[in-house]
């Protein structure tokens, strides 16, 4: 089958490996100059399976309250003149009920769990190297009401038979000891079995990989829209002609929405812009082994090799990709927060880029009432946890087979 995968982020060069994999002719529409330079370049590098947990929580309303007037806050709405915008938002917080959160939580656990099943045969086949690390992540806590909620969200993870370790004060240091230069640390959550690594080498090399099998990548391509004929799609309109597929899957990330609207589908993915910023390590003693979460500043970190990486907060101002130095600022200063002495400040480069959220968390995986069309997308800041099983999903819906995991909750049909 000839198919057209759209967009060269990390979920879809793997949804396009996958499918190469799987004997099918793939061609990869992308808008930019290579794969992984968008959502995938500069991420927080967290394999997170144990903190697959959706943003619209019970406990956010409250924080977004508490949050207002802050230029740094963790969680931060610019409102425009925008109907999606206001949708969106509405169904994020009806998300936020109990029930609903932890029905969707569910959902994406599910898919992560695949999806670190996944990754690791597919570095192997592949022969990736990516700064993989495989030492765990440790989320800490700098308030009593968060590790609290930590607690919960463990509690909720024991349940399911995934391993986590709660620690209490200087417990952490025994996992990560140059967390000794933080203070004001409470406790922390350690899941021994999640990952890092750089997202973004992963899908290069995978990208080099997939050509190999056969994928052709095409750059610097602008797709104009789905070019329909009744119930199917008769190809791709670009900025270089139509390109005709037997079958095209939407892998857009934040821009999918707007491909599919004229199409009558209505996809509520919506960007939520993120800031991330790497320091090279000049104290290697002084920087963290282990991958961590903060969960008060709602940053993540990962050692990369000689690099140190800080990525978080949340931007809910349409496709404004514009950088914010209060912003980018506030992650950095959270990264030195608990590590003072690991990395030169003063040589910090920064990044922002768009995350594509649904407003309940697990993305949009599976057919569309398009016969031909399909969609991986919509994975949040979950794109480089999620995206190897959201791979193997897609290519088991277009194969016809049965999915290695229940598709309820992260198909489009539910909205």
């Amino acid at each position: 089958m000839e198919i057209v995968v759209i967009g060269a982020g990390v979920v879809g060069v793997t949804t396009a490996w996958q499918l190469a994999c799987d004997g099918h002719q793939v061609s990869v529409l992308e808008r930019r100059e290579g794969p992984g330079l968008e959502t995938s370049f500069a991420n927080g590098g967290q394999i997170s399976t144990s903190h697959a947990l959706p943003w619209s929580s019970p406990a956010v309303p409250g924080q977004m309250m508490r949050w207002l007037g802050r230029a740094d806050a963790p969680l931060k709405i610019r409102w425009h003149a925008d109907r999606e915008q206001m949708a969106w938002s509405l169904r994020f917080l009806r998300e936020c009920l109990p029930t609903r959160h932890l029905r969707n939580a569910g959902h994406s656990l599910r898919l992560a769990l695949l999806s670190r099943q996944e990754l690791g045969r597919i570095r192997e086949e592949a022969g990736i190297q990516n700064d993989h690390r495989e030492k765990g992540i440790l989320c800490v806590f700098t308030d009593e009401k968060a590790f609290a909620h930590g607690r919960e969200a463990a509690a909720f993870m024991a349940d399911r038979d995934v391993r986590q370790e709660i620690l209490l004060g200087e417990e952490v240091l025994r996992i990560e000891p140059s967390l000794q230069y933080a203070e004001g640390i409470v406790g922390g959550v350690y899941s021994p079995d999640d990952q890092s690594g750089d997202a973004y080498l992963f899908t290069s090399q995978l990208a080099a990989d997939a050509q190999k099998r056969g994928v052709t990548f095409y750059y610097d391509v602008d797709v104009r829209g789905l070019k329909q004929e009744g119930a199917r799609l008769a190809g791709v309109s670009t900025s270089k002609g139509l390109l005709k597929a037997d079958a095209v899957v939407l892998c857009a990330g934040s821009y999918s929405a707007r491909l599919v609207k004229p199409l009558g589908i209505d996809l509520p993915v919506y960007p939520v812009k993120g800031y991330s910023v790497t320091l090279p390590v000049t104290n290697p003693e002084a920087a963290p082994e282990v991958s961590l979460t903060d969960e008060v500043r709602k940053i993540v970190i990962s050692r990369l090799g000689n690099r140190l990486r800080a990525a978080g907060t949340a931007e809910i101002t349409g496709h404004d990709t514009e950088m914010n130095d209060t912003r980018a600022r506030a992650v950095l200063d959270g990264l030195l927060a608990l590590f003072p002495k690991a990395g030169d400040p003063n040589k910090a480069e920064f990044w922002t880029g768009l995350r594509p959220m649904t407003p309940d968390g697990p993305p949009v995986i599976g057919a569309t009432p398009i016969e031909n069309l399909f969609m991986n997308t919509g994975h949040g800041t979950l794109g480089w946890t999620m995206a190897t099983g959201s791979a193997k999903l897609l290519s088991e819906v277009i194969g016809g087979e049965a999915p290695s995991i229940d598709l309820e909750g992260l198909s489009l049909a539910r909205y």
